[in-house]
C-alpha cells in the first residue's frame, strides 16, 4: 500500500490525467490517504463544486483507506516541521502531517511534489515522472 498525496488524486480526476499518473494507478489496488488530504479535496470541491467529482470522491473513499491525524502523528509533524525551521527551511504544516502519516504507517508517498517532501525519511515516488527523469 502507498499514501497518496493531494496532487495525484487531483491528477486522477482529471478529463485526460497524465499517463504516467494513470499508468501508475493501473497497478494498486489499495490505496492510503492522509485525513490531510480529504481536508484539501474538500476545499476544493467547496470552492468550485463539482457534483461527478464529490460521488468520484466518494467512491474513491469507499474504496481506499483513510488515515488519521493521530497525536503521534502531529508531534512528529511539528517536530520535522520546528526541526526544517531551524535550518531555515520552511515547510507546510499539512505536508509535514502528511510526511508524518508515511512515516508512522511505513508507507511509500507517492507525489510529484518531491521538494516539499525531502529530507522526510519518506520514500518518495513520482508516477508523473518518465523512466529518463525518475528520481
Amino acid at each position: 500500500m502507498q499514501l497518496v498525496d493531494t496532487d495525484v488524486i487531483s491528477e486522477l480526476c482529471r478529463r485526460a490525467p497524465d499517463r504516467g499518473v494513470l499508468a501508475w494507478a493501473a497497478t494498486q489496488t489499495r490505496l492510503a490517504l492522509s485525513a490531510v488530504t480529504l481536508e484539501e479535496i474538500a476545499f476544493g470541491l467547496a470552492w468550485r463544486p463539482n457534483p461527478v467529482m464529490k460521488d468520484w470522491l466518494d467512491r474513491l473513499l469507499a474504496q481506499h483507506d483513510m488515515l488519521p491525524v493521530t497525536p503521534a502523528i502531529a508531534r512528529q509533524a511539528g517536530a520535522m516541521r520546528g526541526t526544517f525551521a531551524a535550518a531555515g527551511i520552511a515547510r507546510s504544516q499539512a505536508n509535514m502531517l502528511i510526511a508524518a502519516t508515511a512515516l508512522t504507517h511505513q508507507l511509500p508517498l507517492v507525489t510529484r511534489n518531491l521538494r516539499d517532501f525531502e529530507g522526510c525519511g519518506v520514500p518518495l515516488l513520482n508516477p508523473f515522472a518518465t523512466p529518463a527523469d525518475a528520481p
